[in-house]
């Protein structure tokens, strides 16, 4: 074998085994039926979305990479065994696949957050999706991948970040035609600057519909620090 294909084949391995990286920080979780819990959150940068509401635009391009043993070693200084791989959309870097797998042999409780564009057929089964299915408001609804919600199960959330009326009804509308409420639960979050979070309540008591409200609890925490 030629040394310029060993050099190929050796940055492609390393290139398995690291991700890029935006940031790592320690916080309280603040949405999913895990809010409230001390977290480690993971987040990776780059997406291929460009939501209207984001609120983490800063992770589409900054970061720095990192070797999987090292992301482990940064994490496990918290004591958590909690930790919430983030982004951006974490599925766009292919590595982040296996990393899930290292996270769950390691023992930790893994938690992805994902947009629903990237296929989620081969995330670990022992990992936690919560899957942002986008509304109308986002100007991403195309992105959608509805074949995700096959892959979907009873541990996992959907959720849906609600900026008006007709991003609600919208919302009601895929529920039902996907049968949502019986695949895992569903999360109706208020988008912080478009819609007042009683509104959505109310909306939700008068429909008695059979889902969690949301409400992103680290932005009042922290006064509406994402990286919180």
């Amino acid at each position: 074998m030629s040394t310029s294909i060993k050099l190929s084949l050796s940055a492609q391995s390393k290139a398995q085994t690291e991700l890029r990286i935006n940031e790592i920080f320690f916080s309280i979780q603040g949405e999913s039926v895990k809010v409230g819990l001390p977290t480690v959150f993971i987040r990776l940068t780059g997406c291929p979305l460009r939501c209207s509401y984001c609120d983490t635009t800063y992770a589409f391009h900054d970061g720095k990479k990192m070797s999987f043993d090292k992301i482990i070693r940064d994490i496990s200084q918290y004591c958590s065994k909690h930790v919430t791989v983030t982004g951006g959309e974490p599925l766009a870097q292919k590595a982040c696949y296996e990393f899930l797998v290292r996270l769950c042999d390691e023992g930790f409780h893994v938690s992805l957050e994902t947009s629903g564009a990237i296929d989620i057929a081969h995330v670990d089964e022992r990992v936690m999706k919560i899957m942002d299915i986008k509304t109308p408001g986002s100007t991403e609804i195309s992105k959608n991948k509805y074949d995700n919600f096959t892959y979907i199960s009873s541990k996992d959330q959907i959720k849906f970040v609600i900026r008006d009326r007709n991003d609600y009804q919208w919302t009601i509308r895929k529920m039902c035609e996907f049968n949502l409420t019986k695949k895992c639960e569903v999360l109706l979050s208020p988008e912080h600057e478009s819609l007042n979070s009683t509104k959505l309540a109310e909306w939700i008591l008068e429909d008695k519909l059979n889902v969690r409200l949301q409400i992103q609890l680290h932005k009042y925490l922290w006064d509406n620090a994402p990286g919180k």
